[in-house]
């Protein structure tokens, strides 16, 4: 198992099908548009790689701000729906969580969509995440 940054248009394009698993709203052609404005912002997108294939991936962005401080923020953990409790998330959190704290921050922070049950156990009980607020958003488009 290798975990690596990708970093190329072509790592990205490989990466999205897993991504998409996620996040089934957006093409791949989206994917990568926003993921290069995103990059430009800090995001990193890192993978767990087992016999050449991509199975777990985890966008993430160094912030700070008052409550959480300096922090990463995990905007995306998915495994390959195929390769499922295994293990895979758990190693690439905890690889996120040793790279957080070598870019010296004090909290690895996420959000979790309310229907997402499985994930929020996997979080709760296995990686014991404290579930600390809830996030609100509205959509401005009208």
């Amino acid at each position: 198992m290798q975990m690596k940054e990708l970093v190329t248009r072509e790592e990205w394009e490989k990466a999205f099908p897993i991504m998409n698993q996620l996040r089934t709203n957006i093409t791949c052609e989206e994917f990568l548009a926003l993921g290069k404005d995103m990059s430009e912002q800090g995001y990193k997108l890192f993978a767990l790689i087992d016999e050449d294939h991509i199975v777990t991936l985890a966008g993430v962005i160094v912030l700070t701000n008052f409550y959480y401080k300096k922090h990463v923020w995990v905007y995306d953990l998915v495994t390959d729906q195929t390769r499922r409790s295994k293990g895979y998330g758990e190693k690439l959190l905890q690889y996120i969580e040793t790279w957080a704290k070598e870019q010296g921050c004090e909290t690895v922070a996420l959000s979790s969509g309310l229907q997402r049950r499985d994930a929020h156990r996997f979080y709760e009980d296995k990686m014991k995440y404290n579930k600390s607020s809830f996030v609100f958003q509205k959509g401005l488009s009208e």
